[in-house]
Order: C-alpha cells, then structure tokens, then sequence
C-alpha cells in the first residue's frame, strides 16, 4: 500500500495510560455489558481480573513519532477525504472521527475495554479505539499479513463511524433492544457486513482517485475479512461452529461484502439489511 498521503490530526495518544478493567460490578461494566449488547462484541472478553497497565505522566495526546502512528494517521486521512467527499455527494456533511490509540486497556463513552475486545467504534463519543498490538495478532495468529490488511481494520471501524452518521446505528439498536438474542445477533451480523462493505467502498475510491493499491494489496484485504470470519474463528477456538451466536458474518461473507463495496464503490450497493442473502 501507498501510504505517503497527509496524516489527520485526528489521533489520540493515550498508549501507555492504563485503565482498570472492572471486575464484578460496578457503573464501568455495567456500561459494558450494555455496550456488548448493542455493539456485537463478548464482554466477557474484557470483565475480568487483569490487572491495569501502568501509569505514566504522558498526556493523552503525547506527539509521539512512529511508524505504527504515522500509518494509521495516513489510512484514518484517507478515509477522511473519501467519505467527505461520498457525503458531499449525498448532499450530507461528514463528521470526521477520532482514533484513540491505547495499550492494554481503555476508557471510552460505550465502558472500559480491554485489548482482548479488538478494535472498536463507540458511537457514544465517535471514537475508533486501536491496541497496535492487533496488528501483530492479525500477523501472526490470525495468518493475515499486510499494510492494506490493517488499513481495511481501520476502514471496517470508520464504516461503523459512517452508519452512526447515517442513523443507521441508532435504527439497529432501537430493533436490537425489542428482540431475543438469535434475533439480535442475526441484526448485528447485517451490520458488521455492511461496515465491511463501506470499508470496500473506500478502497475503490482511494485506489480510484490516490492509486493506494500496490500488487497483491486486495488480497491482503480479502485474507483479513476472511480470518476474522465468526465461523473461522469460532471453529479455531472451540473446535465447532455455532451460527445462532454469529455478530459479525461468516469468512466467506465478510470478503463477499468488503468485494461487493470494492467493485461497486457505491454506498448504495452495501444495503445489507434488505439483502434476502448475506
């Protein structure tokens, strides 16, 4: 991947400020746990007994110099210019979101976070939270290597930045909180997709109008969609594959989709919700 574009400004710095995860009750898990309903991840991953990363004097946006910084600022700008000009478009006005960048664990508006919860998007303050760390797992244990591997992570999260900024979010969770647990998880799936597609819609316009793409980088994109696939991944940790507790999408769908925005590059082509299938 190309990445020697401008950076955003949009990045906070908060590696190196830990966060005592909550354990056994409490306002912060409390917050989680509801956080985990609404957005689709397992707070049992992050309501434990770890103990806080340490403290230090850093300020939350210390102007820290990095490759793993620079890149992130480089991808989160470009996806910053795409969909401003996608909503300019749509005759909307795009809200650029913030990226937190933390070690260990976090606080944000959805609850305190863990690392062990991936990156994320809290609707609640318009915030992408990243461990870099991450990117080292999606290396090495989830076999998925690549710039453009951990550029089309960044985009998947700002897709969840663009629902939020189109009310499809606030839709979801309103449907989420009348239904069970099958009937939610299902919903949450058609939402992940959908990121996944917006995130497809942003490669094709950055590889459009910035040339981005360098050989082999869609494949790297397409590895990553399929190894964090809920089948895939479910099937590694457990040994079997329970679809009714799928949130974000079998491997397979998850590259049909990040595919499907990429040759369309039209945001109109990821209506995920009234797809008949997936």
């Amino acid at each position: 991947m190309r990445w020697t574009g401008r950076r955003s400004d949009n990045i906070e710095d908060r590696r190196g400020i830990g966060v005592p995860l909550v354990a056994g009750g409490g306002i912060g898990s409390i917050i989680l746990v509801l956080a985990a309903l609404f957005f689709g991840f397992d707070p049992s991953v992050v309501l434990q007994n770890d103990a806080p990363a340490p403290a230090t004097d850093a300020p939350a946006t210390s102007p820290r110099s990095d490759d793993g910084r620079d890149f992130v600022a480089v991808v989160l700008a470009d996806t910053e210019d795409t969909w401003a000009e996608l909503f300019r478009r749509m005759n909307r006005e795009y809200t650029d979101p913030k990226l937190v960048l933390f070690t260990g664990s976090v606080q944000s508006a959805c609850g305190i976070a863990g690392a062990a919860v991936g990156p994320f998007y809290c609707p609640g303050d318009h915030k992408l939270y990243l461990d870099l760390d991450f990117f080292r797992a999606l290396r090495t244990r989830f076999r998925a290597p690549g710039d453009f591997a951990q550029a089309y992570v960044i985009a998947h999260e700002v897709g969840h930045h663009v629902q939020t900024l189109l009310g499809i979010s606030e839709r979801v969770m309103a449907t989420r909180r009348n239904g069970d647990r099958t009937a939610a998880n299902a919903l949450s799936v058609r939402q992940e997709l959908q990121a996944d597609c917006f995130a497809g819609v942003w490669a094709h316009h950055a590889n459009r109008t910035r040339h981005v793409l360098e050989e082999g980088d869609l494949e790297e994109a397409l590895n990553a969609a399929a190894a964090i696939g809920d089948d895939r991944l479910q099937r590694q940790s457990a040994g079997r594959v329970a679809p009714e507790s799928f949130t974000h999408g079998t491997s397979a769908q998850r590259v049909r989709w990040f595919r499907r925005g990429f040759d369309a590059g039209a945001v109109g082509q990821c209506d995920t919700f009234r797809a008949e299938q997936l």
